[in-house]
């Protein structure tokens, strides 16, 4: 009878193997990704977070700070940061809400605009890379077992007190 691969996976018994762990296995795509990415995103002057934000926004402009800063999976607290640096650079505008001037709501400039257009057209292809040989049905699987990891963690995740990004 074969061992079932999910005990192998499980830091919690003496057959774990870290190479069947899906967090090792997650880290390690990101971190590859990630070494990527900067190194394309750097040639047009960007970072990984500043590149996160231009996603986020050309998905939905304006976003409240802390929308953005989950959207984006960066604490509000270095989102406020990067937001003062991208307003300071012209890809980004800020303001209070209207409605509740302690919301900052951040929106997308016409340069940070061609800035995202440039850093989709550098992306584009790694994407294209990363997904080679993934049919459809396989794609649509990862991604919903993605989301389901992600939703089974839901009730373990920390409350925290003022705006962490989850």
């Amino acid at each position: 009878m074969e061992s079932d691969p999910r005990e192998l996976a499980d830091p919690g018994t003496p057959a774990f193997q870290v190479d069947k762990y899906p967090f090792y296995l997650l880290n390690r795509l990101v971190s590859r990704y990630n070494l990527v990415i900067e190194a394309q995103l750097r040639t047009i002057g960007l970072d990984i977070p500043y590149w996160r934000v231009l996603m986020v926004l050309g998905q939905q402009s304006p976003r409240a700070v802390g929308q953005l800063a989950e959207a984006a999976v960066i604490p509000v607290s270095t989102m406020t940061r990067i937001v003062q640096r991208m307003a300071a650079a012209g890809l980004i505008c800020s303001a209070p809400l209207e409605s509740d001037n302690r919301v900052i709501e951040v929106a997308l400039t016409e340069a940070g605009r061609a800035k995202l257009s440039e850093a989709r057209a550098l992306t584009a292809p790694v994407y294209a890379q990363v997904i080679r040989g993934f049919s459809i049905q396989q794609f649509e699987a990862l991604t919903a077992s993605l989301g389901a990891l992600h939703d089974n963690l839901a009730d373990l995740v920390p409350v925290r007190k003022r705006g962490g990004a989850v």
